[in-house]
């Protein structure tokens, strides 16, 4: 019996080590766990944070959702500053083309139409392929916001007698 007895007593945990496992673990579980709460609630507020911004940026710049940008890199815009009796040759655009002054006065005209003076702030169209110039005013420099897509089709300068023709209103 004194056998089994020591064989029991061998796969038993001895009452001395358990103590201090106790002891110590009493010691570090509070530490464990304040460390866990704060390493989660560090997770979730980076996490939740980030989300919030991003929807919040989202829903004040726009309603009913959010636009998405479309590939551009076929797009050329440009900022140009004609000075005073300066106008591009004719010209087309296998797109079209946007134009619109941002300050100083301009100059523009399809092939066959009239010549029409232009102010900053009003943006005009000229369709793909037709020809057209576009410049500055013989006394005026004129800035030049432009975007079109395609290739440009270059013709004729525009000659003296064209360009000093007297505007026509728009």
């Amino acid at each position: 019996m004194n056998d089994i007895d020591n064989n029991s007593n061998m796969n038993l945990p001895d009452k001395k080590h358990n103590e201090v496992n106790r002891k110590a673990g009493s010691k570090f579980a509070p530490l464990q766990l304040v460390t866990s709460v704060c390493a989660a609630l560090a997770l979730g507020w980076v996490v939740l944070g980030a989300e919030s911004n991003q929807i919040s940026a989202q829903q004040s710049n726009f309603m009913g959702g959010a636009p998405r940008s479309e590939d551009a890199e076929a797009i050329t815009t440009a900022r140009l500053v004609f000075p005073a009796g300066v106008r591009s040759n004719w010209h087309s655009h296998t797109w079209g083309q946007l134009l619109m002054l941002e300050s100083g006065r301009g100059l523009t005209q399809d092939r066959g139409g009239p010549l029409r003076e232009i102010h900053p702030g009003e943006p005009w169209w000229t369709p793909a392929g037709r020809e057209h110039w576009h410049g500055a005013h013989p006394e005026e420099d004129a800035h030049q916001l432009t975007i079109y897509e395609g290739t440009v089709n270059w013709l004729e300068p525009v000659t003296d007698e064209v360009y000093r023709a007297t505007p026509q209103p728009r």
